[in-house]
């Protein structure tokens, strides 16, 4: 049986925009301090750590049994990478950081690709190229439009320019849950798909990969990695659909 869509109240709104906040904040602040010779564990009990005194619980952290408070995953990782105290950062790299906390019942949710120091140009456009199709994607979120919108508006973007979009994670649904409805695939399914309705709160999130669309899971349950050892980025933002313009709960403004 399909879960319903749930609408959020303004009361909820607001206890989200202050969830997704603490998200931004926390990823703002691994931007700064991340640097060659770091740990991905380092990075793992620095979010914790930030988002505890501000009140908030990582969301991560025991979901589905994942061992960490962050996902940190490099290079060839897409997604769901373990911290480790084993893992060090390496000038040329690039990080996928996926954060989430949960406050007063509701969540928060976000993702940013970072450079280790200096990175080649191939990567910078990969950066680039995932990020302003996430840009397009929220471009997207008008009442009326239909998921689908969204999700051919990352594909086309990322493929005009030579990439590829992951089919097997999508973005979702977030509310008092984790993940809600509706799914939010990065590719056109070529099916219909529910429309957009204020209060509606909805985690967008384009996984891109320089080579193929593939990707597997490694032995440990969760890192995802691209098939062809590509490299790949990985943006998200929590939107909020309103009657005007998409409102970005998970942003410093």
């Amino acid at each position: 049986m399909t879960r319903p869509i749930t609408l959020k109240s303004r009361k909820e709104i607001q206890v989200m925009r202050k969830a997704n906040r603490i998200v931004a904040e926390t990823l703002d602040k691994l931007g700064e301090i991340i640097a060659p010779g770091m740990t991905t564990l380092q990075l793992d009990i620095f979010a914790e750590k930030f988002a505890r005194k501000k009140g908030a619980i990582p969301a991560f952290k025991g979901y589905r049994g994942f061992p960490g408070s962050l996902c940190v995953s490099i290079n060839d990782e897409v997604v769901h990478g373990i911290p480790s105290a084993r893992t060090i950062l390496k000038e040329g790299d690039i990080v996928s950081v996926d954060f989430g906390v949960r406050l007063d019942g509701y969540y928060g949710d976000a993702a940013v690709t970072l450079p280790v120091g200096r990175i080649n140009a191939d990567l910078e456009l990969l950066i680039a190229v995932t990020r302003d199709s996430l840009v397009a994607a929220i471009a997207e979120v008008k009442v009326g439009n239909r998921v689908n919108d969204i999700s051919r508006a990352v594909q086309n973007h990322v493929e005009r320019h030579g990439f590829s979009v992951v089919r097997q994670f999508v973005g979702h649904g977030i509310g008092c849950q984790l993940h809600e409805p509706p799914e939010i695939p990065n590719y056109n399914r070529h099916e219909v798909t529910p429309r957009l309705l204020p209060g509606m709160v909805l985690a967008i999130e384009p996984m891109v990969n320089a080579g193929s669309f593939e990707v597997r899971v490694l032995k440990d349950g969760w890192t995802v990695v691209t098939a062809d050892h590509s490299s790949s980025a990985h943006f998200e933002h929590t939107v909020l659909v309103t009657e005007s313009d998409p409102e970005i709960l998970s942003i410093l403004v």
